[in-house]
């Protein structure tokens, strides 16, 4: 006998067996059909071709503050380039005269314009990019407010920590902008003095006379003393005795001051003549007589020497004594020895002795002769 096929639900079911819960005590998830499918991508179609033209219109706008940004940025920073080096020329201009040829050299004006194009390149980058990129964060509705506030808290924050940054940096932006000094000067800048061999925003260095190198920051530079710029003074003090001839000391002097104004290298570091100012000082037994000149910066010290070596030659040959210090002895040699009167030590430990007894404030009574 055949039995008929029956399907497992029917079985479970005649049995009394019901499907066992899931752990959770939920059903299964339903799958979704072909019509919720359908429906979503329609739903999906409908928002992305409702959006769309909002999408557009934003791109387009970032895409448009991103290349003015960027073509702004290149025009700026073309034309401080092109600024540095008009500034470059004139100072080449300049440089035809003999005054322009001394004071300034090229590598105090490669320094000089590399330090100012930096800083103006890089602020100039640092306003336009950092404007657009607030553009761009404005473009997706994001409130830049608290954004603005918390970058405010945070560079007060960062500035007052680093406050000798920041001034270090100012001071040093402001010193090579009024070219206050540059590569080559000799500076006195009151913490240390010497040739300026590097000027940075931040530091500078200096070489000292005895080849030491002195890293001064610039926000602790309160005055500067340039050595180099403009001109320097020359100045030499001739002592003599005071019974000198007044006349044949300043016709000597300027015998040696025309002939050394005529002769090479000294023509060209004297900017005008050497002139004998006259009595500087006039003592009991010295007179004090000043020569003094304007020379090239940075070249007085060279001069000086120079003046004194022909001078006390020319003295010498002159029959011009030179005398030294400011209370100076006339004479000296003319007067006997002070020690050859005074008695030897020895002398004072007799107390018999002519020296002992004129030195005792009291004489003493004389022992009675023997009988």
């Amino acid at each position: 006998m055949e039995v008929p096929a029956v399907s497992l639900p029917v079985v479970l079911q005649a049995a009394g067996a019901t499907p066992s819960p899931s752990p959770s005590g939920s059903t299964a998830p339903a799958v979704p059909t072909l019509q919720d499918a359908q429906e979503s991508a329609t739903n999906a179609a409908s928002w992305v071709e409702q959006n769309w033209s909002t999408w557009l219109a934003m791109g387009l706008q970032i895409l448009l503050i991103l290349v003015v940004a960027f073509v702004l940025r290149a025009a700026v920073r073309r034309a401080i380039t092109k600024l540095i080096d008009r500034m470059n020329r004139t100072v080449e201009s300049v440089d035809g005269t003999a005054l322009g040829g001394l004071l300034v050299n090229a590598e105090r004006r490669r320094q000089r314009s590399q330090a100012i194009g930096s800083v103006l390149r890089s602020v100039a980058s640092f306003l336009i990019l950092g404007t657009a990129a607030l553009m761009v964060l404005s473009t997706f509705k994001i409130n830049l407010a608290p954004l603005l506030a918390s970058a405010g808290v945070a560079g007060v924050a960062i500035g007052f920590g680093a406050r000798n940054l920041v001034t270090d940096f100012l001071s040093g932006v402001f010193m090579i902008l009024e070219d206050q000094y540059g590569v080559g000067d000799v500076v006195d800048a009151g913490v240390a003095s010497g040739e300026v061999i590097e000027v940075g925003l931040r530091v500078t260095k200096l070489r000292g006379d005895n080849g030491e190198i002195w890293y001064v920051r610039n926000g602790e530079v309160k005055r500067i003393g340039n050595l180099s710029q403009g001109w320097a003074t020359a100045g030499v003090d001739v002592t003599v005795r005071s019974g000198e001839d007044l006349d044949r000391v300043k016709a000597t002097l300027d015998e040696v001051a025309e002939q050394m104004t005529k002769e090479e290298p000294w023509n060209e570091l004297l900017w005008g003549p050497i002139e004998v100012l006259g009595l500087d000082s006039v003592l009991i037994d010295s007179m004090v007589v000043r020569v003094s000149a304007k020379t090239m910066p940075g070249k007085a010290v060279a001069v000086e020497r120079e003046l004194r070596w022909r001078i006390k030659r020319a003295f010498d040959a002159a029959s011009i004594r030179i005398v030294g210090g400011a209370t100076a002895t006339e004479g000296t040699e003319d007067l006997p020895d002070p020690t050859s009167t005074v008695a030897a030590p020895s002398v004072y430990s007799n107390a018999d002795s002519p020296q002992s007894v004129a030195a005792t404030p009291i004489t003493p009574q004389q022992r009675s002769a023997p009988k």
